[in-house]
């Protein structure tokens, strides 16, 4: 059961991969909950969240591909109950962190739901993270080890050093355009690859801000997001 709540208001809820993300998501005043990355979180989970605003507009940030699905029928159970739910179709972290930051619970519902999916839509999103196995990808074949460049989902570079493949993926992405990138550090990054890629920024596209945060995830070294 998911009692409707008596207490007028709206709430944000985003699934955060690490404590550092966490803290962000808070910092722009939603209810997070830890999901790291691959680890999608159930149904009643989601609900459980909604239910914990206890208030009567709830929106929800998976920040996940595969999550989306999962928070619409959350969403659609709430609202079975008389809740006023919506998601926003963020299928990464960096996504929901560009939703976030234009969140404005003090304006009209559907205002703010449409500023916040117009945000998530205009981030384009990347990362790096590192092979566990042999497989085939859209860039040929990699072993243990590699270094794997994600560009919009797609792993498009195989290499073997982690900041000059982080380089080529921010490269690759601001090829068609860009004002802000955002790097997000992982777990598992040393202290020079958010550095090496914003010097590369800074040379190649001096209009262009940077911004860095340690988001703490595990698996992905670097989350990157170009709006």
């Amino acid at each position: 059961q998911l009692p409707v709540p008596a207490r007028p208001g709206r709430a944000l809820v985003a699934f955060a991969a690490g404590d550092g993300l966490a803290e962000l998501f808070e910092s722009a005043g939603a209810t997070v909950v830890r999901s790291p990355i691959g680890r999608r979180p159930s149904t009643a989970e989601m609900l459980q969240a909604i239910r914990q605003c206890g208030v009567t507009e709830v929106v929800l940030l998976p920040n996940d591909r595969d999550g989306i699905p999962v928070a619409e029928a959350a969403a659609a159970e709430a609202r079975s109950h008389g809740l006023r739910v919506a998601v926003i179709p963020t299928t990464v972290q960096v996504q929901g962190l560009a939703a976030a930051a234009v969140h404005e619970p003090g304006r009209a519902f559907d205002t703010d739901v449409v500023a916040m999916t117009t945000a998530a839509g205009h981030t384009r999103h990347g990362g790096v993270t590192i092979a566990a196995r042999e497989a085939m990808t859209s860039a040929g074949v990699c072993q243990p080890g590699d270094i794997l460049g994600v560009v919009e989902g797609d792993f498009a570079i195989i290499g073997s050093d982690l900041a000059g493949v982080a380089v080529d993926v921010v490269r690759r992405m601001l090829a068609v355009g860009g004002e802000l990138v955002t790097l997000v550090t992982g777990q598992d990054a040393d202290g020079t690859i958010a550095e090496t890629v914003g010097d590369m920024v800074h040379a190649e596209h001096p209009g262009v801000d940077t911004v860095v945060y340690a988001g703490g995830q595990a698996r992905y070294p670097l989350l990157i997001g170009v709006e």
